[in-house]
């Protein structure tokens, strides 16, 4: 017996150590944040928190959402294209918002929880299902509430309503309900790894902020968004993040859904075009600055609390063991609505009884050095800031990544630092391939991009990325060509000088429109 017990023991011993080296995983995300709103991606608001991860760790240029909250999630926590697990439209399927994962479609959470991790959820969730049926152990769920950011309505923690406090700001909430996660776990369960699901609504509309935090910018933006994105542009390219030509604003293109109805409850101040500046009223100016302020305030608070939450895991003495990533689910917004509670334009703007929403100037100028916004998939829409940090193995400081990547590929990353992989079959249900692949190798030196092509689709907004080479339409519109190696902008249309190319790139997006769609019909029932 003692022959048999001492490998045994030696076996034990090995996956407990093993165990032991896994990395704790912090993924945050913003909501409906810019390109070049953070100080490390060419911004002029205050972010030195994310600007220190920035420094310790990697920035990376070509990292790709979906251009939508909900589907970006699901991207994010499955490995898949959102239509691939009917969270984005597939048409002829119950979809998009309404839509219920395959079987087969883990998440992240659940992969993770037999390697031994204790997962932790604090802010939107905006995937279907339960956090605590999903392999979470804990849940702050703010329940998609962008309506209001100092109410804590239908906010929960493990399904139970959380109270009102006098003081509430859901931002700080966000963080303050994380930080009681990782007390609690380096107090009952520090033997174990844990994952973090970090998801702050900022700065999603409504503009809202705490009055300290607006009045720390509120003349900042009265030069005008011409002005604030030349000023980014010329940064961006001096760090090396851009070498596209800044494009132009568009002064015809608007939100992209029309409701002239509430335009005319904010008032005369407000404006559904990016005209140049200097063709706005005085009225317009003062009202588009202010709303910038707002904004500004929103990233502001969202960095101060993320400083929060990363000083935790550093009094935890986790913070060498601990891979952070940082990104936006999407572009910033072009959107311009009153929901939830009205707006009251006799209050003090950024105030609970406000509604505000950035417009399409300011998301102009959020999204420098790109085109378009959220919900189109142009690289306006497409393009988030990524930071990755992890002291134990990311040994490059301020670096940068080039390759093109997406949200699918985080969950086969993770899964490969964490040892280990996606199972071959879920539920008793075969997985299919993943369009996910990891980018660990990236870790220690730029290199080429892990992707033969990558794929959008959103609202009809529709795009193919193949190397260099994008091909991206708008719903109903013909398909563009831009060689992105020298114009991310989108600024050149190549479509007419190589039609070739742009059918052979057509083609592929059907073929890969199949494959998706049959994946999510592979366990379907009406």
């Amino acid at each position: 017996m003692k022959s048999l017990r001492i490998p045994l023991i030696a076996a034990l011993l090995t996956v407990s150590a093993f165990a032991a080296r896994r990395p704790n995983i912090v993924v945050i995300l913003a909501d409906d944040m810019g390109y070049s709103d953070l100080g490390c991606y060419g911004g002029e608001i205050a972010t030195p928190n994310l600007d220190s991860l920035a420094a310790g760790g990697l920035r990376f240029t070509q990292m790709y959402n979906t251009a939508r909250c909900w589907s970006s999630r699901a991207s994010i926590m499955t490995g898949y294209y959102a239509q691939e697990v009917r969270r984005d439209i597939v048409e002829g399927v119950v979809s998009g918002t309404k839509g219920i994962r395959p079987r087969w479609a883990a998440l992240l959470s659940e992969y993770l929880r037999p390697l031994g991790y204790r997962n932790y959820h604090s802010g939107k969730w905006h995937i279907d299902g339960k956090p605590l049926t999903s392999g979470f152990d804990h849940s702050f769920d703010v329940n998609n509430n962008t309506n209001d950011n100092f109410s804590a309505n239908r906010h929960t923690y493990d399904g139970k309503q959380i109270p009102q406090t006098k003081d509430y700001y859901v931002t700080t909430e966000i963080a303050t309900r994380a930080i009681d996660q990782l007390r609690e776990h380096e107090k009952e369960h520090s033997d174990q790894p844990f994952f973090l699901y970090l998801c702050f609504i900022a700065p999603h509309f409504p503009l809202q902020a705490p009055a300290a935090d607006i009045a720390r910018y509120r003349d900042r933006y009265r030069v005008g968004w011409n002005v604030i994105a030349a000023e980014r542009y010329a940064r961006l390219v001096r760090m090396g993040l851009a070498n596209n030509p800044d494009p132009m604003m568009e002064r015809d293109v608007g939100p992209p859904y029309d409701f002239p109805a509430d335009v005319a409850k904010i008032g005369p101040g407000e404006i559904n075009r990016p005209l140049p500046w200097s063709e706005l009223t005085n009225v317009q100016r003062d009202l588009q600055a202010t709303k910038m302020s707002i904004h500004a305030a929103m990233v502001d608070r969202m960095d101060q609390e993320i400083g929060r939450v990363l000083a935790q895991i550093r009094a935890m003495g986790g913070e060498d063991n601990t891979i952070v990533m940082f990104a936006s689910d999407n572009g910033a917004s072009a959107e311009i609505m009153v929901r939830g509670g009205g707006h009251d334009p006799s209050a003090a703007p950024g105030s609970e009884r406000t509604f505000l929403c950035l417009g399409p100037g300011w998301s102009s100028s959020s999204n420098t050095p790109f085109r378009r916004h959220k919900t189109w998939v142009h690289e306006g829409g497409i393009s988030t800031p990524f930071i990755v940090r992890w002291p134990a193995r990311i040994h490059g400081r301020g670096e940068l990544r080039t390759a093109p990547l997406h949200f699918v590929d985080v969950v086969p990353t993770l899964l490969e630092v964490a040892g280990g992989e996606k199972p071959d079959s879920w539920k008793g249900l075969p997985v299919p391939p993943s369009p996910g692949r990891s980018f660990v190798k990236l870790f220690d030196r730029d290199l080429p991009g892990v992707h033969e092509d990558l794929w959008w689709e959103h609202e009809g907004n529709r795009a193919l990325r193949e190397g260099d080479w994008k091909i991206v339409a708008v719903r109903n519109g013909p398909w563009e060509l831009y060689n992105l190696a020298n114009d991310r902008s989108e600024s050149h249309n190549l479509a007419a000088a190589e039609p070739d190319r742009v059918r052979s790139m057509a083609a592929q997006w059907e073929r890969k429109l199949a494959e998706i769609r049959a994946h999510a019909l592979s366990d379907y029932q009406p």
